[in-house]
């Protein structure tokens, strides 16, 4: 409950943010991607100034999110390593519980 009033309290804003700069920056702009020469049609694009503030904000995110995916990969390399040693000895609990019973007889607090 906590966790979903503080993502409204935090998301409200951000999105009447990007929804003003969107309407205010409605004007189409160039991005020249030719640095010699800004005039060649080829190498640039014509779009709303909204549409590069957008794909500026998705570009990051997604290279945010590959930077912290790289970096903790070692964590998640080593929970798997321990969840697979974890099974091991638990699998081997079970071998040895029932090698227990095998040797008691099977009969120490089941039989009446």
């Amino acid at each position: 409950m906590t966790r979903k009033l503080i993502n409204f309290i935090i998301l409200v804003p951000v999105a009447i943010i990007l929804i003003v700069l969107s309407v205010a920056n409605r004007n189409i702009v160039t991005l020249a991607l030719n640095p010699f020469d800004p005039s060649d049609s080829v190498l640039s694009i014509n779009s709303p100034f909204f549409v590069f503030l957008f794909a500026a904000l998705m570009i990051g995110m997604v290279i945010g999110s590959l930077a912290t995916w790289f970096k903790q990969g070692r964590y998640r390399k080593k929970a798997r390593q321990e969840a697979k040693e974890a099974v091991r000895w638990h699998t081997e609990a079970d071998k040895q519980r029932e090698r227990a019973e095998t040797v008691s007889g099977g009969n120490s607090l089941t039989s009446t």
